[in-house]
């Protein structure tokens, strides 16, 4: 469908994704513009179905970008006000019991004093409302699909995904072509590995000399539990059971406003071996007596999944290129020892608008914002992950309880600066599975319905859609492969590290078939990132598909 005529709509700055960091450069973008005196076009594309569709998170929020971009938001209805964080606790858990982390061993960086516990999603829809009232156009349930690039190679823009396209590629009879949308410069804010952003990282070779991003798959529910097992801005955090050594991670337990308890499981995607399914770690975590305490006469009412990026400092690729920047996830801010990324996403959002605008302001079109990546640079946000920078790889080789406190050390001695004299780096993902011969098949607990759960009950309460009859969004590079190659060797992992029941291996009278259901897709992009072969590759299903999270 090459040969379609599609409508084109100018502006000055497109920017790709309503998270927090998109947001926050479309606001920053027009309050700039305003001081300059200068007419500013901003437009947000939204592949959710509504702004904080897509959106997951814990989430215990530092407001330090918040504070700079909206200096009177807990005066001016902000949802996050709600609810400040009044405790802290942290568990390391056994399988029946648990002892408590003092809080005096953390770093004074790594409490979490001045932070708010509450819904993402609820924060970008009212982010959302913020860049309405200043021009900016938002639009949601349109997907960007491809990236534009003029005679020069430069990135002019993007197209949105046509929509109504029947499964075997042709026009169905509601048939819309997407729109291209061309933009003097392009923000890249689709989250951990945004599908174009990951394109365009191989394009202009961002990542030379930077280590491999990794990441860790956070699994998420909301509950609503009676007032009495209820401490609104009560912050737990867990290491330990129910993961062994072959695999890290941790739970985290936020008490949020309207008696509702956020709470959710990250395993690490390194991990070696293919037995493991993050999903029923997650499940069986909670059964832990402590936790199961907590739920108790609770009802589950929201399900999600999302990669989250880990690699930090020494993982972020060179933000700019010509036409456009990479912020917020899509590029990889988060602090993972602090377990925050949001205020890291919104501060990098807000510098690359700054150097976007003065950029226009000064009449230049498509060239690299080499002002974003200087600022980044000089910023606050790159001082913090230098800081942390070695804590992940610690963990990563020595295991959860060696690697934590040798983790723990360096963080202290970085605190009273004294700078370590070496950056650990990370390897990919992907590459780290060993044969599943070499492991002891796991098994796990049958749900009880009570506090554990199965997958596809679990999806039903993410409320996902996507149109039937449309192209599968989940590209395989070889369909042989995961028959030929990684059942024998992994036993196929597809079917267990994804957290939505999307891949199955089924048995039939000519032998085993590997089944993709791509209607569960909460959009995780875990399978994009951990198939051992890189053999999947995500792309944006129709505009308006996926999860439709209500409060994640």
């Amino acid at each position: 469908m090459n040969d379609i005529t599609r409508e084109a709509m100018p502006y000055d700055l497109v920017i790709v994704g309503a998270g927090p960091a998109g947001l926050a450069a479309a606001i920053r973008a027009k309050q700039v513009a305003a001081s300059l005196g200068v007419d500013l076009s901003v437009c947000v594309l939204e592949k959710g179905s509504e702004v904080g569709a897509h959106i997951l998170s814990g989430a215990v929020i530092d407001p330090r970008a918040l504070d700079e971009l909206l200096p009177d938001w807990r005066r001016d209805g902000c949802p996050l006000a709600e609810c400040p964080v009044t405790s802290n606790h942290h568990w390391i858990l056994t399988r029946k019991g648990k002892w408590e982390l003092p809080h005096v061993l953390l770093p004074p960086f790594m409490r979490n004093k001045g932070a708010y516990t509450g819904s993402l999603g609820n924060l970008c829809r009212w982010l959302a409302r913020k860049a309405e009232a200043l021009g900016v156009e938002i639009f949601p349930g349109f997907a960007a699909a491809e990236v534009l690039f003029d005679d020069r190679g430069r990135v002019k823009g993007v197209v949105t995904g046509d929509m109504g396209v029947r499964r075997d590629g042709t026009p169905g009879p509601n048939f819309q072509p997407g729109l291209e949308l061309h933009a003097k410069y392009t923000l890249f804010a689709e989250g951990a590995r945004g599908h174009l952003s990951k394109r365009l990282i191989e394009r202009f070779d961002l990542r030379a000399g930077k280590s491999p991003q990794v990441y860790g798959i956070g699994l998420k529910e909301l509950w609503d539990v009676p007032e009495e097992n209820h401490r609104p801005g009560m912050v737990v955090h867990t290491q330990g059971w129910p993961l062994g050594s072959d695999a890290w991670g941790g739970g985290f337990i936020y008490h949020q406003p309207n008696r509702q308890i956020a709470l959710g499981f990250v395993v690490a995607l390194n991990y070696r071996n293919p037995w493991i399914s993050p999903f029923d770690e997650f499940q069986t975590w909670k059964t832990h007596p402590a936790i199961r305490a907590m739920l108790k006469g609770g009802r589950r009412v929201a399900y999600g999944a999302r990669a989250i990026n880990e690699g930090g400092w020494q993982s972020v690729p060179k933000l700019v290129f010509p036409g456009g920047a990479l912020v917020g996830c899509a590029a990889g801010f988060v602090n993972v020892p602090r377990i925050k990324g949001t205020h890291t996403a919104m501060k990098t959002g807000m510098l690359a608008a700054e150097a976007a605008v003065h950029a226009i302001a000064a009449q230049r079109v498509g060239d690299e914002l080499v002002e974003y990546q200087r600022a980044y640079e000089a910023s606050w946000v790159e001082k913090e992950l230098r800081l942390v920078r070695n804590a992940e790889p610690l963990v990563a080789k020595f295991g959860g309880t060696l690697g934590t406190l040798f983790a723990g050390v360096t963080l202290w001695l970085e605190h009273l600066g004294i700078r370590m004299p070496f950056t650990l780096t990370h390897e990919p993902d992907h590459e780290q599975l060993l044969p599943a011969s070499y492991f002891v098949p796991k098994t796990y607990p049958k749900p009880d319905g009570v506090v554990s759960f199965d997958k596809l009950s679990s999806v039903f309460l993410s409320n996902t859609h996507h149109v039937e009859d449309q192209p599968v969004h989940l590209r395989l590079a070889d369909p042989d492969r995961p028959i030929a190659y990684n059942l024998p060797l992994y036993a196929e992992p597809a079917q267990r590290y994804c957290p939505a029941g999307v891949y199955e291996v089924v048995e039939t009278a000519a032998g085993p078939r590997f089944q993709i259901n791509a209607q569960n897709c909460v959009h995780c992009k875990t399978c994009d990132i951990k198939d051992p072969t890189q053999n999947i590759t995500w792309v944006a299903p129709e505009g308006g598909g996926g999860p439709n999270y209500p409060n994640m």
